[in-house]
């Protein structure tokens, strides 16, 4: 039976990789933006858009879409990001950033639950820069402040989802060339989609609620 992954923020970067790479390997993909690309478009999956994942009747518009669907893989990969210093300090964008960063994939996630499979996974794609204990550099306070929360967020999920048989992973894509950060990356966002293939692959029922980097190591919390 073909598999099902659902993909947020899949316009464009990662989200777009992540799309082209399920569908080669033969899953059904549903895409779930605010506006498609071209890009997208021309893949030919199921696009559900006009979804803003930080809008509660947005949310509860794309549950009703996949009413009745078997969804295997979640992959919660809408993000934004932004820049804040004591010294230069934005608290609507880092409310902004809780949002969608922290509060929406927890959102989606609530509203798929039904749709979600025996053995299903869902994929968090967080940040290195939630990590307390790796920060050795301050800055870009809503942005860790988002990914921390998100992180304590998901091992709570794992524990709730475990008895369900679902497993819920952290992914830290890595230093990813999109247009989040300028195109300043280390690695392509199609690299960064295939490990993170890779590692959602690896992730069962056993090491739910780990937290990864895409090129496997495991991330200090």
């Amino acid at each position: 039976m073909t598999k099902h992954v659902v993909i947020t923020g899949a316009n464009r970067g990662i989200g777009l990789n992540l799309c082209q790479q399920y569908l080669a390997l033969g899953y059904a993909v549903t895409a779930v933006v605010r506006s498609p690309t071209a890009e997208l478009k021309a893949l030919g999956v199921n696009v559900i858009s006009n979804i803003d994942v930080a809008n509660s009747a947005d949310i509860e518009t794309l549950g009703n879409q996949l009413e009745g669907q078997k969804v295997d893989v979640l992959i919660n990969n809408a993000g934004v990001f932004h820049n804040e210093t004591l010294a230069d300090i934005d608290f609507d964008t880092i409310n902004q950033q809780i949002a969608i960063n922290a509060v929406a994939p927890i959102r989606v996630t609530h509203a798929l639950l039904n749709c979600l499979s025996v053995d299903a996974k869902v994929a968090m794609i967080t940040s290195r820069m939630g990590s307390i204990a790796d920060n050795g550099s301050g800055g870009y306070i809503g942005y860790r402040m988002s990914k921390a929360a998100l992180n304590a967020a998901s091992v709570s999920l794992a524990h709730e989802l475990k008895g369900k048989q679902i497993a819920v992973g952290l992914f830290h894509p890595g230093f990813v060339q999109t247009q989040m950060v300028n195109f300043a990356g280390d690695i392509s966002p199609e690299d960064a989609a295939g490990r993170l293939i890779l590692r959602i692959n690896e992730l069962n029922i056993t090491n739910t609620g780990g937290f990864w980097h895409s090129n496997g190591e495991t991330l200090p919390w």
